[in-house]
């Protein structure tokens, strides 16, 4: 029997239900449900506040004369993997050459 929505083809096993989904129906699952839906809420909340928070960084930095856009670019080159961020230099260096740009 395969398992909750599995799209194997045979519409026989297309709505079996697991033992973990069995046991849910047995009484728990509304406090489950609700359980990880009030979770979702507050971790959603924080993203919030700590997306308000990043930009309250770049508000102040703005403010002491730095170029958000170019901040931005550092944080993305900053999260790169070294190797990747040497290959993409590379390649932008070869480009801005072949383009006359040196």
């Amino acid at each position: 029997m395969s398992g909750f929505g599995d799209n194997s083809g045979d519409t026989e096993d297309t709505f079996a239900v697991s033992d973990e989904q069995m046991r849910l129906a047995d009484g728990n699952a509304d406090e489950i449900l609700r359980e990880g839906l009030e979770r979702i809420e507050r971790l959603t909340e924080e993203k919030k506040g700590v997306a308000d928070d990043i930009k309250d960084v770049f508000s102040e930095l703005k403010a002491k004369g730095f170029d958000t856009k170019t901040l931005r670019q550092i944080l993305r080159l900053r999260a790169m993997n070294p190797d990747d961020r040497k290959e993409q230099d590379m390649l932008l260096e070869t480009y801005k050459a072949s383009l006359g740009m040196e």
